[in-house]
């Protein structure tokens, strides 16, 4: 089991939907982030893309001289980037980083958006236009390994004697996640892709998901990962923590949900439209209807496009749901929480202890949630002695 963090490059705060406590945005509190990830033993970090967010490769770069293990989800966007582009891109950050490099295939969604940035490609044939983006993008990395060029022509893409002449430190390629919830999506994850990632939704679908993946990847003789993005909302008590969800959202207005969920309709995203039927579009506001299955909320997706759901509860509660999705095979979890300096720090110091045991042994070296403090570990009771895990 990995468990990975987030980055928010697109703002942060403590209220969904308004900029009463909202954070600013600067290299100063993404490096508190990042170190606080890197330090905690979160496996690697999530940076988002599109228009929204701070470009994820610049942000990346900037924070490889803060973080010592910490890797790197970066996106790459077919039609924004070429592929020999791409490749020599992560080739280097790969080899700066050492190692430290994952890469987010990203087709996008928001056809606005693509189109403001010069795609203007429908969903059938941005797939394929990404799936020849990938190929050569793979065959690239893996050919510089031996001093070998490509020659590729495709039915929107070519390259002629694309070469690099600096490998990258992973062989054959930095891993690659992808995440997309139509038929074109599951075959591209299927022949293409090291990690498959859907957003969260009930257990139920994220199977029907890993069965279809798995199935569409033995046609190819492949075998794929898989992983699911979630936020969490996790509180000594059950109560909290749903006290807080209901926070969370507390300073939502009407016209704001009505807005956002306009925007995301227009999507041609299929991750998307099962995203917002999560929450009826936004017809669904009580913690009644927004807990689609238990412990999972709808309610980020009210106001957030992309992944909207949330565990909810206690640490023991949390740790048992996310026990359940690794039971479908799932064994990366790539999470966040409002706000994502805090959460960051809350998840682990609450969540971490009770993962699987391989986990626990692979966070425990130096890490004082685990028994094994560098340094002072809490605060010294009465300028005198340490104080114990519990007093009970």
């Amino acid at each position: 089991m990995k468990i990975f963090w987030f980055i928010p490059t697109h703002g942060d705060s403590r209220y969904l939907g308004t900029a009463k406590g909202a954070r600013q945005l600067n290299h100063d509190y993404l490096k508190q982030v990042a170190v606080a990830a890197d330090s905690l033993g979160y496996e690697g970090v999530l940076i988002p893309t599109g228009r929204s967010c701070e470009d994820p490769w610049v942000v990346a770069a900037s924070l490889l001289p803060v973080t010592r293990n910490l890797k790197f989800l970066v996106a790459v966007r077919p039609g924004l980037h070429q592929p020999a582009l791409a490749a020599r891109m992560a080739a280097t950050f790969d080899r700066l980083s050492g190692g430290r490099l994952l890469i987010n295939l990203v087709t996008g969604g928001d056809q606005a958006e693509l189109e403001g940035d010069g795609v203007f490609l429908d969903h059938a044939t941005r797939y394929e236009q990404s799936a020849e983006f990938i190929r050569i993008w793979r065959e690239i990395l893996t050919r510089s390994h031996q001093g070998e060029s490509l020659d590729f022509e495709g039915k929107h893409l070519a390259v002629k004697c694309a070469k690099l002449l600096f490998p990258p430190v992973q062989q054959p390629h930095p891993p690659v996640y992808f995440g997309g919830s139509s038929p074109a999506a599951h075959d591209l994850a299927a022949e293409q892709v090291e990690t498959y990632l859907t957003w969260g939704e009930p257990p139920a679908e994220v199977a029907k998901k890993v069965a279809d993946v798995r199935t569409r990847a033995a046609k190819h003789g492949r075998t794929v990962k898989f992983g699911i993005r979630l936020h969490v909302i996790v509180r000594e008590t059950d109560e909290q923590a749903w006290a807080a969800a209901e926070e969370l959202i507390s300073h939502v207005s009407d016209d704001t949900v009505v807005r956002a969920q306009a925007v995301f309709a227009r999507m041609d995203s299929e991750g998307q439209r099962r995203m917002a039927a999560l929450h009826a579009g936004g017809a669904k506001r009580s913690r009644k209807d927004l807990e689609i299955s238990p412990n999972l909320w709808a309610g980020v997706g009210l106001v957030r496009g992309g992944a909207g759901t949330a565990l909810v509860g206690d640490p023991q509660t949390v740790a048992a749901r996310i026990e359940e999705y690794a039971a479908l095979g799932l064994d990366t979890f790539v999470l966040s929480g409002y706000p994502h300096l805090d959460e960051a720090y809350r998840f682990a110091e609450l969540v971490f202890p009770l993962l699987p045991l391989p986990l626990r042994q692979q966070l425990s070296s130096g890490n004082p949630l685990f028994g094994n403090p560098l340094g002072p570990f809490g605060e010294t009771v009465a300028n005198d002695f340490v104080p114990r895990a519990s007093q009970s």
